[in-house]
């Protein structure tokens, strides 16, 4: 029980918490829209005499309204040796890979099986709506969580290759059918079967499922007693059709199923006691009583300063009478978001959701009253319940509020979140105000003294944000009327992500239809996001009611539609931009209305409407299969083991740079960002901060000791002296006492500037000529001559826009001085320990020596920590050097986005010779990147683009010329693909056009094109022997069923007039090895203790992508040691020197030779004594080596060897060898939103012979995700007007979410056929990066299916559509008469746009 005397009024539950070191619930965004920091909040009900658990976000929610109330955190259910089942499966099943985001999962899911031991598999997919993760794809989360489901994964269960649960009835068994455990019966007699949606419960009981061993359940390989044994680790089936070959996931799934703890919901901690007395008021003598709250804080600065919790609503309304400014909070989901990224100040707040008057529901004969302050997650449950009971005639209205609330939010925000919030907020783009409207709902305002009124929502919008609340009133409840006969209601929502996201444009319509004349004699239609508030379209209305059309009638939508069209038009300039897109989609939705309300009449006299079927939006399950073989050869390596932190993240021990404890008298920093993207600085005052009690320190460019420039160009300044080059750059820090002190001080200080040009988009910087001098040239063969003799000739261009990392866990670092000798300890999330190291040392004018970076675990970093975080901990260093105190820099997620770089954009203007059959004879690209304002990483990212221009296809002549832009914007940098799928990106649009002029498929474009093992690259690089890719074409076209699908997708569009489905396949192939000769090297450090334990230390860092865990499994695998022996503690420049980044794909490479070659040795030294003492365990053996005075440590090195690149002469080898790809999309196309569903990919990749199968299947999909999401619904957009990026945040910015990745998910690894000609260490390849320019294949499906929607409108020239292809560029792209409609002539184009791509 924690019983709270001096509450910090502007303290949040997360900082509560974390400050009383329960770390594992993270700060991730600061919003409520990541996840990372839920936690399981539960109350007790009075009315219905039980708990209620729920999710919340931690980060939003004030410390103030947990009175009463039972917090449950990740650490409170169970620890690495004892975890609880959900923490378990996660981990084992590997949905666990940087771990940052792991415990909001956990929370999630343990909040469901509270209130729904046996939840359905659709319950269990969307308790996850509120959760991001960047690094698994989210699939193995999803099938780890299954396992709870009510309809199987039981006991003994796995997920077969035809996606069927089986379960063995005996408890044996591997879950094939055949499995030899099973004694050979046959399907029927050994197994249980059931599709995962079945609903069907399966009868295993899984009580003594934690007692059963590995052997116990998987497959009987390795036990030499089985029938058949050879003695050999491979299958005792042989080798034959019924041998496990091919069987790996499964056999890996049972063994880790095996391991399960039993999951008994009856177990589950029982409510505190004493809150149900509390709650009840039967609290006794010397516990303390419930009552009305009103709270001081006396604290500096404090953005609340006065609390009231009233506990009735007569308490509520004399407090607002007497503070009628007061804020009145429930869910905060609006109040903490102005409070922490705005600076609001509401000085007076007073929360009302402990006020049960406010959540009464009362039906009443024309319809239902609700309790303004009913929460949505409620709303949702009472509308379900009413509308079920009351039928479709009269609950119409009450349905399409369950249809708003569907896609609002996620659960965490759902569940504190009220109607009246939403109301009196007065959104614009409310996702339940369009529908209130609509519905002609009615509003009572209540006031002290008993006043009441009444009033309509038509009259309650006054303007923007401004309502007819009065000072003193509340909103009390909200009255929603039954529909009637004849009467169809529908509630619409498209937003640039479907779940979870703001809205773009929401709408409500309804209209009353006469059944004898079939006329509209009442009508609504209800808009957000067209206007300052939530508006009734009248002119839309009077168009329904006096067309004098039936409704039925193609003329009724048709005047319906211009109408709208005419009414809701947008000016070019609008706030929110999107103005063409926004007006398309509001006439899309009275288009889209029209026919589903005349099929819901019956009246479906018209085509459109004969086709509203189509408009259904049923989600359906996700599903995945894994396919690759079993691993018999060795004994650790290749072997699919978890990720050997998982259980530890799941259960929130595992630490991350904020995690860390406090440091005694440890100080807080942050940055004063600049307010213009490029200016001159004229003076810095910092005076109105320093005189704050508290802060230490405001530190300028005079104040770093050492080197203010660095990065390998040494062209960037780490503080400015004279100019700053893009908006939110690091002016100054600010050292204070407290996190949040540091920050209210750094807005205080004052920089003066004078503003200069600025330039922000790529095509602006190529137009001015604003780039850096490095040119890369590739050229090979007359390109004039090839492309005089060409068929056909085409010019044209390629764009993608940038991508964020979004890595879950922030840049943060902790700076801690020894205090003597210049000493310092950095604690730094970052890839790149050495260049931390180094760049610290330059700045404090110390040795290198001196300084000792630390890197634990990163919670991601996807190459955004490469280079960039070595700012982060650098100005953490500052700090320390002049405070000679700890200094902790934690960036919040708007400063961390706005600072660190992304993905570069690219644009490339290019001509391309084919004959007329499609063969490739002439490419010349001109390649420009967006820099940013300085070099960093860039001109690495351009070779690599550069070099991947061909991608898998021969060119008879090539000129490929690339340049690095400098703009004002964040200095771009590494991330996933580090330009070789912008490179590649260009060349497939490109070849998307030319087939369209052909008219051919680029599939058979692509084919006929592709490189032979005997073709050489662009770059002079032999592929020789170990190219796959046509064999892997072949392989998926077939296994896929291309043909087929393609002529099903053909089919489908045919018949269907608003959705569209496209098909399409793409190969990738992506060099392995640094672009820098030097940087082809790795190190190791093992140490063999004399209990035989091994400490391993090498120059990888690990950020979720499992490089430890395989290192460990070299390490084991070489030293013949189980894997349990293996230890790794953490990544530190004084036991791994001069390190490489952990970047490129090749830390596994480098770094696991290294290891090998050190264990190798130690192998060798101690193998007399295990020959001498064959029947010891190695830990005796160990200590008689030992004492023999044996040397136990050893240092091994690699470096990758012939490597090495001219790019002057076109000589050498850039690339050690290829891994290579092909992945075949399917998706589905709303036609009038441009919104999207994946059905299904397959992805078929060669990883050599794999160190771990399980991690490389989780890095494939992860990295396929995020690049469905840089195609697709990630846009990086900035403001033209001031230079300042717009999509800070996951509120603005889109990563994919749980249930926006393939409907049906199938990754399989290519096997090896005979000796490898890799030289790589075990003939393993690189995987993290390779899979993510798979995830375009996507994009190019969307493009596929617009197509189809173009042709169905008789467009047939060729589609240019840029990345990211949003619901906006798709549903403008299709070109049918409602985008014709809304599009803005050219002279209409004035003004400064809204956001622009850069």
């Amino acid at each position: 029980r924690e019983t709270l005397s001096d509450v910090d009024l502007d303290e949040t539950l997360l900082e509560y918490l974390r400050g009383r070191g329960l770390t594992g619930t993270k700060l991730g965004c600061g919003e409520g829209g990541c996840g990372a920091c839920t936690v399981m909040v539960s109350n007790y009900d009075v009315d219905r005499s039980q708990p209620v658990h729920y999710t919340v976000n931690a980060c939003l929610c004030p410390l103030y309204v947990m009175d009463g109330k039972h917090v449950v955190t990740v650490e409170g259910l169970g620890t690495a040796e004892t975890p609880h089942p959900v923490q378990q499966r996660i981990a084992l099943l590997h949905g666990s890979q940087c771990g940052f985001c792991t415990p909001g999962f956990v929370m999630s899911l343990y909040t469901l099986l509270r209130n729904t031991p046996e939840p359905s598999e659709m319950e269990i997919e969307e308790c996850f709506d509120g959760n991001l993760c960047r690094c698994t794809g989210y699939r193995p989360i999803l099938d780890a969580a299954k396992t709870f489901s009510r309809q199987a994964w039981k006991q003994g269960a796995v997920v077969g290759a035809d996606g069927l649960a089986q379960v063995s009835k005996s408890g044996k068994g591997c879950g094939k059918a055949d499995c030899c455990q099973l004694g050979g019966g046959s399907e029927s007699e050994s197994t249980a079967e059931s599709t995962l949606a079945s609903g069907e419960s399966l009868s295993a009981d899984a009580s003594d499922q934690s007692s059963k061993t590995v052997s116990d359940v998987g497959c009987c390989k390795g036990s030499t007693e089985s029938k058949g044994s050879t003695g050999s680790k491979g299958c005792c089936k042989g080798t034959g059709a019924k041998s496990c070959a091919g069987s790996g996931p499964a056999l890996e799934k049972a063994e880790a199923m095996a391991q399960f703890r039993a999951y008994d919901a009856t177990q589950e901690p029982i409510f505190p006691p004493f809150l149900m007395r509390y709650a009840r008021g039967t609290t006794v003598d010397g516990e303390p009583r419930r009552q009305a709250l009103a709270l001081v804080n006396g604290r500096s600065g404090a953005q609340c300063e006065r609390f009231f919790r009233p506990l009735t609503l007569e308490q509520l309304l004399a407090i607002v009478g007497e503070h009628p400014q007061a804020k009145l909070v429930a869910g905060n989901s609006e109040v903490g978001v102005e409070a922490r990224f705005k600076h609001s100040a509401f000085a007076v707040q007073v929360y009302v959701g402990d006020i049960p008057e406010l959540r009464v529901v009362e039906r009443q004969a024309d319809g239902v009253s609700f309790g303004a302050n009913i929460t949505l997650a409620q709303f949702a449950r009472e509308l379900a319940q009413l509308s079920s009971e009351l039928g479709t005639e009269k609950a119409q209205n009450l349905e399409a509020c369950l249809e708003a609330l569907r896609y609002f939010a996620g659960n965490q925000i759902r569940n504190v979140a009220t109607v009246a919030g939403n109301i009196a907020t007065a959104s614009p783009i409310s996702d339940l105000n369009p529908v209130l409207l609509a519905s002609g709902a009615e509003l009572t305002l209540a006031a002290a003294g008993g006043q009441r009124r009444t009033v309509k929502m038509a009259d309650f919008f006054l303007g923007y944000r401004r309502t007819a609340l009065q000072a003193g009133e509340v909103l009390e409840r909200v009255f929603v009327p039954h529909s009637r006969a004849g009467e169809v209601v529908r509630a619409y929502k498209q937003a640039k992500r479907k779940d979870d996201d703001i809205a773009i444009v929401t709408c409500a319509m309804r209209v009353v239809v006469d059944p004898a004349s079939g006329r509209v004699h009442d009508a609504a239609f209800a808009f957000g996001g067209m206007a300052p508030t939530t508006v009734l379209a009248a002119q839309v209305a009077d168009a329904a009611r006096d067309s004098g059309y039936a409704w039925d009638e193609p003329a009724a939508r048709a005047a319906a539609v211009a109408a709208c069209g005419a009414e809701l038009r947008l000016g070019y300039a609008v706030p929110g931009g999107m103005a063409e897109y926004r007006a398309a989609l509001a006439c899309s939705f009275v288009a889209r209305f029209w026919a589903e309300s005349c099929a819901a009449l019956g009246l479906a006299r018209g085509a459109d409407a004969a086709h509203a079927g189509e408009h259904s939006e049923a989600r359906e399950l996700s599903r995945g299969q894994q396919a690759y073989d079993a691993v018999a050869e060795r004994v650790v390596v290749g072997k699919g083991v978890a990720h050997l932190s998982a259980l530890r993240q799941a259960t929130g021990e595992a630490r991350y740079v904020d995690d860390m404890p406090a440091v005694g008298g440890e100080l807080h920093m942050a940055l004063v960002p600049s307010a213009h993207a490029h200016a001159r600085i004229t003076a810095i005052d910092a005076s109105a901060a320093l005189a704050l009690a508290g802060v230490e320190r405001v530190l300028t460019a005079a104040d770093v000791p050492g080197e203010n420039v660095w990065n390998i160009f040494r062209d960037e300044e780490l503080l400015p002296t004279r100019e700053v080059h893009y908006h939110g750059q690091p002016v100054a820090l600010v050292v204070a006492r407290t996190a949040r002190l540091a920050q209210r001080a750094a807005r205080l200080v004052r920089v003066a500037y004078d503003a200069l040009p600025a330039v922000l988009t790529v095509r602006d910087a190529v137009a001015q000529q604003a780039w850096f001098g490095e040119e890369r040239v590739l050229r090979n063969g007359d390109v004039d001559a090839a492309l005089a003799a060409s068929d056909v000739v085409l010019a044209g261009e390629s764009y993608c826009g940038a991508q964020e990392h979004f890595y879950l866990e922030p840049m943060c670092a902790v700076a801690v001085p020894r205090g003597e000798a210049g000493e310092l300890d950095l604690y730094a999330s970052t890839q790149n320990p050495t260049e931390a190291q180094m760049v610290c040392a330059e700045a404090l004018g110390v040795a290198a020596a001196r300084v000792v970076c630390h890197v634990k675990r990163m919670g991601g970093g996807f190459g955004g920590k490469e280079s960039r975080s070595v700012l982060v901990s650098t100005f953490a260093a500052l700090g320390a050097h002049h405070t000679r105190r700890a200094v902790r820099l934690v960036l919040d997620r708007d400063s961390d986005m706005r600072t660190s770089g992304q993905r570069h954009p690219f644009y490339a203007q290019w001509t391309v010779g084919a004959t007329r059959d499609g063969r490739l004879r002439a490419l010349r690209m001109r390649l420009f990147s967006n820099g940013g304002f300085s070099h960093d990483l860039s001109v690495g990212v351009l070779e690599r683009a550069v070099s991947h221009v061909d991608n898998c296809y021969r060119f008879a002549a090539t000129d490929i010329v690339g340049r690095v832009c400098r703009t004002n914007t964040q200095s771009n940098t590494a991330f996933r693909g580090f330009g070789g799928c912008q490179g590649m990106l260009m060349t497939e649009s490109m070849l998307c056009e030319l087939a369209d002029r052909l008219e051919l498929t680029v599939e058979h474009i692509r084919r006929i094109n592709m490189y032979e093992s005997a073709d050489v690259t662009p770059f002079s690089q032999p592929l020789g022997a170990d190219w796959n890719v046509p064999r892997m074409w072949d392989q998926l076209h077939a296994s896929a069923d291309f043909a087929a699908r393609r002529r099903a997708c053909d089919e489908y569009n045919a018949r269907t007039r608003f959705r569209k489905r496209g098909l399409a396949m793409l190969p990738t192939k992506f060099g392995i090895s640094f672009g820098v000769k030097h940087l082809n090297q790795g190190m190791a450090l093992v140490h063999v203790y004399m209990d035989g334990s091994v400490l391993v230390a090498h120059g990888g860092t690990e950020m979720g992508q499992g490089l430890h865990t395989k290192m460990a499994q070299i390490a084991a695998e070489t030293l013949q040691l189980p894997l349990s022996a293996i230890f790794i503690s953490e990544t530190a420049t004084n036991t791994a020197a001069n390190t490489s980044p952990t970047a490129a794909s090749a830390s596994s490479d480098l770094n696991g030779f290294a290891v090998h070659n050190a264990c190798a040795a130690l192998a060798r030294r101690l193998q007399p004594y295990r020959d001498e003492h064959p029947d010891l365990p190695f830990a005796k053996v160990a200590k008689i080596a030992y004492l023999d005075r044996c040397q136990l440590t050893e240092a091994g090195h690699y470096a990758t060897p012939d490597i090495g690149f001219d790019w002057q002469k076109n000589q050498g080898l850039l690339y050690f060898y290829f891994t290579q790809g092909v992945a075949l999309a399917e998706v589905e196309l709303d036609l009038l939103t441009g919104a999207h569903t994946t059905r299904r990919v397959d992805v078929l990749m060669d990883v050599g012979r794999s160190l771990n199968k399980a991690i490389d299947i989780g890095q494939i999909e992860g990295a396929f995700a995020q690049g469905q999401g840089w195609t697709t619904t990630e846009e990086y957009l900035y403001s033209p007007r001031d230079g300042r990026l717009l999509t800070q945040g996951p509120g603005n910015y889109k990563i994919p979410s749980a249930l926006d990745i393939p409907r049906d998910f199938r990754v399989e690894l290519l096997e090896p056929r005979g000796p490898s000609p890799l030289k790589t260490i075990f003939s393993s390849k690189g995987i993290g990066e390779p899979p993510l320019f798979l995830g375009s294949s996507v994009f190019f499906a969307l493009r596929d299916a617009v197509m189809a929607a173009r042709r169905q409108h008789g467009v047939t020239a060729p589609l240019h559509i840029e990345c990211p292809a949003t619901p906006e560029s798709l549903r403008l792209a299709c070109e049918d008469e409602i985008v014709e409609l809304t599009r803005i002539p050219h002279e209409q184009r004035q003004g400064t746009p809204f956001a622009v791509r850069i």
